[in-house]
């Protein structure tokens, strides 16, 4: 018997910055729930802010892995 899987089925964040870290150029920290939360500002999903969000595609590789430390330490203060 198949089982059904839920259309939204949000990525966990600590495996979706490691498979991101091993692209070239590095890839996003997107878990694909893409709400920002009205307390903090910041997506529900990957924990970034609307400005780091729009400004990741320009964003320098160096940026983007200093980034995900943080995206990391706001998931964990909550």
């Amino acid at each position: 018997m198949e089982m059904e899987v839920p259309m939204e089925v949000p990525l966990e964040l600590t495996f979706t910055i490691e498979r991101a870290k091993q692209l070239q150029p590095v890839g996003s920290p997107c878990t694909d729930v893409c709400r920002l939360d009205k307390t903090t500002g910041h997506c529900e999903g990957c924990f970034r802010s609307r400005e780091e969000i729009k400004a990741w595609k320009t964003m320098a590789d160096a940026d983007k892995l200093a980034l995900f430390n943080n995206l990391l330490a706001r998931k964990a203060a909550l």
